[in-house]
């Protein structure tokens, strides 16, 4: 007999069952649930509206099936709906009359409010923890190669000298920022929601702020219909993780184009990448290719919950049991995808040689001898024009800037003299990009021991 039968006089529909029921999923929250309940009974007893005797009974109830649920000792029931349900009824069974008064001043709706606020919040330490753990890794890298050149693109097309270790900073830059955003979500949603009942909170003299408290949050929800159907902190986390995984996916398309033998800039440890089934020659970058796919997945989440909610007034609403399944399924994917990606690049060999050389072709010193005459006294839009032309009469000669000789320079500007062969070096180049964020040694180092700094302060 389920729970709620009291009003019923039929039972309910196979389908309807198998429709209604969310045990399947929602069973993840087992800990939550339990948590919650052995907080909310405390608070009854303390307030008076169960008995010391009950509150014994109901929190080691709690507790023991707690640990035979860890056990692997317990096994959920589709009749019982949901998790909610499957714990009361397993703890009535075990405690008697004792476990029926558990539910005073609460609803499923509160409760599973609670369960998956919770859930989300002890999810993003993790998380976070994993995007600390790819910083290290892009620190480390980046420290081998603040001198590797390499050239740096805009439209795909070889732009201006780099070092591969401001390119890889330019990553470690955005994962701070997910990092943030998730610390931002984190302490945005860390309101409590027990206390709210179905919808209009509860007559029973309850004090809301002792179970916040003991739960760990900052205080309870200051709104009992926002409480019980407010989604906002899984639509953040969702939108977090995306940006997370829109970064990781365009990390992954360098990855992949840097693998090819078209730029050939690192090779991928044999146990980050696999083989084709007919051509013995392959060596596919499938990490950062699954990566890549799995950006959609999530995204695919993110949109799943906001279509749910974007219609349903309030408060609570059966649409909202839609809302685990994607939030479980992002997490899990974003958990999947970064310790593989960080353990890609930390065995990666890059090829520094080979990122020397393309970095040697393109032109990517032009705008440095545009510099070069606007330092000897020549307005930068003049001597943007001199240096097109020499770089199409390059063009047209199939030689590079440095290689024309002083008189060929000089027939475009007098400006030009022998040390104009030190500005258009292309390790000079990039060594004297030395603004704050450039790609100068002084500067990756500061962004190198910026990146450590933040990982050590959240690391305590």
């Amino acid at each position: 007999m389920k729970l709620w039968s009291g009003r019923f006089g039929k039972e309910t529909d196979a389908l309807v069952n198998e429709l209604n029921a969310s045990i399947d999923f929602d069973q993840r929250l087992y800990k939550e649930d339990i948590t919650g309940s052995m907080a909310h009974a405390k608070m009854l007893g303390a307030c008076g509206i169960i008995s010391p005797a009950d509150t014994e009974a109901i929190v080691e109830g709690l507790a023991g099936i707690l640990a035979d649920v860890e056990a692997g000792k317990v096994e959920f029931s589709a009749d019982n709906e949901d998790i909610h349900m499957n714990v009361e009824a397993l703890l009535t069974a075990r405690i008697g009359e004792a476990g029926k008064r558990l539910h005073t001043a609460r609803s499923r709706n509160d409760q599973v409010a609670l369960d998956f606020r919770m859930y989300v919040r002890e999810r993003i330490p993790e998380l976070i923890g994993q995007l600390l753990e790819l910083e290290r890794v892009l620190c480390r890298q980046a420290k081998q190669y603040q001198t590797a050149v390499m050239p740096g693109y805009t439209h795909l097309q070889r732009a201006q000298p780099i070092s591969f270790a401001q390119h890889l900073m330019a990553y470690a830059h955005m994962f701070i920022r997910d990092i943030t955003r998730l610390e931002d979500c984190q302490k945005r949603m860390n309101e409590c929601p027990l206390g709210s009942g179905a919808l209009a909170g509860t007559t029973y003299p309850i004090d809301r702020f002792l179970t916040a408290q003991t739960l760990g949050f900052d205080g309870p929800m200051g709104n009992s219909l926002d409480g019980v159907s407010d989604r906002d902190y899984a639509l953040e986390l969702m939108s977090a993780l995306s940006i997370l995984m829109m970064h990781l996916s365009r990390f992954s398309e360098e990855v992949i184009l840097w693998c090819s033998w078209e730029f050939k800039f690192i090779e991928l440890d044999d146990a980050y990448a696999t083989g084709s089934s007919i051509m013995p020659q392959k060596k596919n970058p499938d990490v950062a290719e699954l990566v890549r796919g799995k950006t959609g997945r999530v995204y695919g989440d993110l949109m799943s919950l906001l279509t749910v909610m974007k219609g349903l007034p309030l408060a609570y609403n059966k649409d909202m049991q839609e809302d685990k399944e994607p939030v479980f399924d992002a997490i899990d994917t974003v958990e999947l995808c970064l310790p593989v990606f960080a353990a890609m690049l930390d065995t990666m060999t890059v090829r520094t040689d080979n990122m020397r050389r393309a970095a040697g072709m393109g032109f990517i010193n032009a705008t440095d001898c545009a510099d070069y005459l606007t330092k000897k006294g020549m307005p930068f839009r003049d001597a943007y024009t001199v240096t097109g032309k020499l770089v199409a009469r390059c063009t047209a000669a199939g030689k590079t800037l440095e290689e024309l000789s002083l008189d060929e320079l000089r027939e475009s500007s007098e400006l030009f003299e022998a040390d104009v062969y030190e500005a258009l070096k292309l390790e000079n180049c990039m060594a004297l990009r030395g603004s704050y964020g450039g790609p100068a040694v002084a500067e990756t180092g500061r962004q190198i021991a910026s990146i450590e700094d933040f990982v050590e302060a959240h690391t305590k």
